[in-house]
């Protein structure tokens, strides 16, 4: 079912950025998210086969969105968008690959596992994409301005780098926000892969939070998960069983790689720091948005935490997982041709 999707509002409309929108609805009157946390059915949403909707309806379902980042982010409203989470390419310099596999017990396999049994190794695929850009924060800074705009007062933005860009990022954050709407850096902490020799290994991601308005933003402290004590003898049976809130630095295990989590799709992110992340700094029914979605984990987390969502990549492979992973939601599919 392909209808022409007319996006005007605040931004420019699809002949300014020089190609039409259509969207597909995968199962036509399945139940989906509405604004304010109401719900009804995709006709309902979508108006029925064909009919040009305004660029307001891209916000009113849970929505895949397969089109680039920047034009993407054009046709979203003003001040729409309660949380904005990106984990862009973190600009190595080198093609992102995941392969995929699946071992079997065999006598003359070309693996050796525990107890020395052997394994025949078979590929089930393979998934990549270039991570690299000339002048990564020419790239990036329209987007940050983009963030800006679409975000409402209340709204946060965080934004997943590594060591090689977080600095230069945070420097242009700090010009399009305001200095005063850094609240925090977040370092996610994990324990895995190779250590080389020559420097300290690196084993972690920076995440900076800006909020559209440093006076008025969401946090819940109470719906933070607890952690336990390194010392429990040392605070008291009551505190130890209750457990304490966590710092700036959270502990996470990567996407372990044949756990029912994994996509297959590389740099997946954890579903439970996107679920702290959202349940911590939105509210149910409120509207994430992620236009560098990859395998569509931020789009999981808020689905099944009761908020909406807008989720989008430019590459085919990544949309095609987030269909798969995120049918449970039945989001709109919209397509940028």
């Amino acid at each position: 079912m392909l209808g022409f999707l007319h996006l005007g509002g605040a931004g420019p409309n699809p002949k300014e950025i020089g190609r039409p929108w259509y969207w597909t609805e995968p199962g036509f009157g399945a139940k989906v998210p509405h604004m304010g946390g109401q719900f009804g059915t995709a006709s309902e949403a979508d108006g029925g086969d064909g009919v040009e909707l305004n660029a307001s309806n891209l916000t009113t379902c849970n929505s895949i969105v397969e089109a680039e980042s920047i034009d993407l982010l054009r046709h979203v409203p003003n001040s729409s968008v309660d949380l904005v989470y990106i984990d862009p390419p973190f600009n190595t310099g080198k093609t992102r690959t995941l392969t995929r596999i699946r071992t079997e017990q065999d006598a003359s396999g070309d693996r050796v596992g525990f107890q020395g049994k052997r394994y025949r190794t078979q590929v089930l695929g393979t998934r990549s994409y270039a991570d690299s850009f000339d002048d990564f924060l020419a790239f990036l800074s329209p987007h940050l301005e983009e963030f800006h705009r679409v975000l409402c007062s209340s709204g946060s933005l965080f934004v997943h780098l590594d060591y090689r860009e977080a600095h230069y990022c945070k420097v242009e954050l700090d010009r399009i926000f305001g200095r005063e709407s850094f609240v925090n850096e977040i370092i996610w902490a994990y324990d895995y892969g190779g250590r080389p020799k020559n420097r300290w290994p690196a084993k972690h991601d920076n995440i900076l939070w800006y909020a559209r308005d440093p006076k008025r933003y969401t946090f819940n402290f109470d719906a933070i998960d607890r952690i336990p004590y390194m010392a429990p003898q040392l605070v008291g049976a009551e505190k130890a069983a209750r457990g304490k809130t966590p710092t700036d630095v959270w502990w996470h295990t990567i996407v372990p790689t044949n756990g029912r989590e994994r996509t297959g799709y590389p740099t997946q992110k954890p579903l439970g720091i996107m679920e702290r992340l959202l349940r911590v700094h939105s509210q149910e029914g409120d509207l994430v948005l992620d236009c560098f979605a990859g395998s569509g984990t931020t789009g999981e987390a808020a689905g099944r935490l009761g908020r909406r969502f807008v989720v989008g990549d430019n590459n085919p492979e990544a949309v095609s997982v987030m269909r798969e992973r995120l049918a449970f939601a039945r989001p709109r599919f919209v397509r940028a041709k």
